[in-house]
């Protein structure tokens, strides 16, 4: 949920206003505090323009084969250091393609993401 606000550009504020929340509350949903209900689930597939099986893609063998019930057993996961973090999850990851994708001029995105990539392959010199 997170992922996809921010690669939208939309605050915490914002979401819930469309959705009919609390900032906190969407924050809550966010941390996984709050188990969101499958109502509000397709509320949140319409704000974020996503097909509600978005919330199932990366969902682990293990836990698919866990009952709600079971899964509402487990104690939440604490969040990790930023560090240590997924890469992909961060807000410079998701800001960085945000501003990628909003160039318009395909030749120049283009560019830049052979710079990048050139970058990338050069390594720590």
């Amino acid at each position: 949920m997170r992922l996809r606000r921010t690669l939208l550009g939309l605050s915490q504020e914002k979401l819930g206003e469309l959705i009919g929340l609390t900032f906190q509350q969407v924050q809550k949903y966010e941390r996984g505090a709050n188990r969101v209900s499958c109502s509000r689930l397709f509320d949140l597939s319409r704000a974020l323009e996503i097909p509600i099986s978005y919330f199932f893609e990366d969902m682990p063998e293990e836990v698919q084969n866990l009952s709600p019930v079971q899964m509402g057993r487990e104690p939440p996961q604490e969040d990790l250091p930023a560090g240590e973090a997924d890469p992909r999850l961060r807000r410079e990851t998701l800001e960085l393609v945000r501003n990628y994708y909003s160039i318009s001029d395909p030749d120049v995105r283009r560019r830049i993401y052979d710079l990048a990539k050139a970058l990338s392959e050069r390594g720590d010199d």
